[in-house]
């Protein structure tokens, strides 16, 4: 007698040319049960952690392209919060659920069972592609194919109790169950089955599951496989948490301030007075802020950044420094408070870090801000603190990995 499937001996080969779904699937137990017919993710109630469980002889029936499928199906109900926060004010039932399933599955097309509901195809032929669970769930509640006739339930039962799968799939109040359900192929038993306080541990462990998983493909240099930029860009919107740059540039200015003390006799010496002259403290920063003028800052980033600065001139004292490859030092000019700057490009080339940095390591400067696309390599060390401002995806994608901050304008 050969022994039950066992997933977690195929995943590897499985999603060997999907790096996020292969660091994912490392953060995440899956279970092999006989208690459900297919497939699901849930909340284990004891431990509060995301967990996959599975039927084994489901598993083994399947093609390697549709085992791909169900694995990475599952992975984004955990992704996109389908199980912890992102619920209809009717709470769970069977049309939100195949609602998470058409907007999953509209993402792997092609790659799972016949049952899977997919978006353009089947009974969901008027249904398009790449909408968000919520819509779906909008649909389907006018869709009139899919409302129980007069007298039947409305196959919103509840799940049963202890671990997922260990209840029937929703039966409704009558003697037929919704036709939706024969395009669910996986289990969402006991979503809606999990305390609060629970939902929201696993929330925050799978939420940093997820970034711990983006970060290893980042930084191995690898490509996030079939995930597209635009889901992406979904995830990586999701993990990363909300700055607002503005606060961030006044806490790099202020943190680059240095102390200049001189003496006056208009303030008495605490130590020593009427003896010797009381000192007067200021504090300012000098800041070069070299821009890059590849054309890749648009001016609305600009416009953005420049507002901000005339409102911080009491606090520092502002270089601009423009760059391609080279320094354009005839063009260099000192921001003066309360002055507007009318900003123009002065440059066309590339794009060199090397050059604004050694400039600003040959001069007395305090703070060194680059505003640009960040995409050149790397540059030298500077000798001051240095900060990067660049766009929202080159803050999350950049050409080069620094422990430096990267700051997104958000104009």
């Amino acid at each position: 007698m050969s022994e039950p499937f066992d997933l977690n001996k195929h995943t590897f080969r499985l999603l060997q040319n999907e790096p996020f779904f292969a660091a994912l699937s490392r953060r995440i137990h899956k279970h092999p049960t006989n208690s459900i017919p297919t497939a699901g993710v849930a909340i284990n109630k004891e431990t509060a952690q995301f967990e996959m469980y599975y039927n084994p002889e489901f598993m083994a029936g399947l093609s390697d392209d549709h085992k791909l499928g169900v694995l990475m199906h599952e992975f984004y109900h955990v992704i996109f919060e389908h199980v912890t926060g992102r619920l209809p004010p009717e709470g769970m039932n069977i049309m939100w659920n195949i609602a998470t399933d058409l907007a999953i599955n509209s993402h792997l097309i092609g790659k799972l069972p016949e049952q899977a509901c997919i978006p353009g195809q089947d009974k969901f032929e008027d249904y398009p592609v790449g909408k968000a669970a919520e819509w779906y769930y909008s649909k389907l509640k006018d869709d009139e194919q899919f409302k129980p006739d007069e007298g039947e339930g409305n196959g919103d039962g509840q799940p049963g109790d202890g671990q997922p799968g260990d209840g029937q799939p929703g039966q409704g109040n009558s003697k037929g169950k919704s036709r939706l359900e024969d395009h669910q192929f996986d289990n969402h038993d006991g979503w809606g089955d999990v305390s609060e306080e629970a939902k929201q541990m696993a929330k925050e462990r799978m939420k940093q599951a997820v970034a711990d998983a983006a970060k290893e493909v980042q930084s191995s240099g690898k490509s996030w496989g079939t995930v597209s930029s635009a889901t992406r860009q979904k995830i990586m919107d999701m993990i990363t948490p909300k700055v607002d740059w503005r606060k961030v540039l006044r806490y790099f200015i202020k943190t680059s301030q240095r102390s200049n003390k001189r003496s006056t006799v208009r303030r008495v010496n605490k130590r020593f007075p009427y003896i010797h002259a009381g000192k007067k403290v200021t504090r300012q920063a000098k800041i070069a802020i070299s821009i890059d003028q590849s054309g890749s800052v648009s001016d609305k980033m600009l416009a953005a950044f420049f507002a901000e600065l005339n409102g911080l001139a009491k606090f520092a004292e502002f270089t601009v420094i423009p760059f391609d490859t080279d320094v354009a030092e005839d063009k260099i000019y000192v921001w003066k408070k309360n002055k507007r700057q009318v900003w123009e490009r002065v440059l066309c080339g590339g794009t060199c870090f090397n050059a604004p940095t050694k400039y600003v390591n040959s001069k007395n400067f305090d703070g060194h801000i680059v505003l640009t696309d960040m995409c050149a390599p790397k540059p030298i060390a500077s000798k001051c603190q240095r900060m990067w401002m660049t766009d929202t995806e080159n803050a999350r994608n950049p050409y080069f990995q620094t422990k430096e901050r990267v700051i997104a304008i958000e104009p």
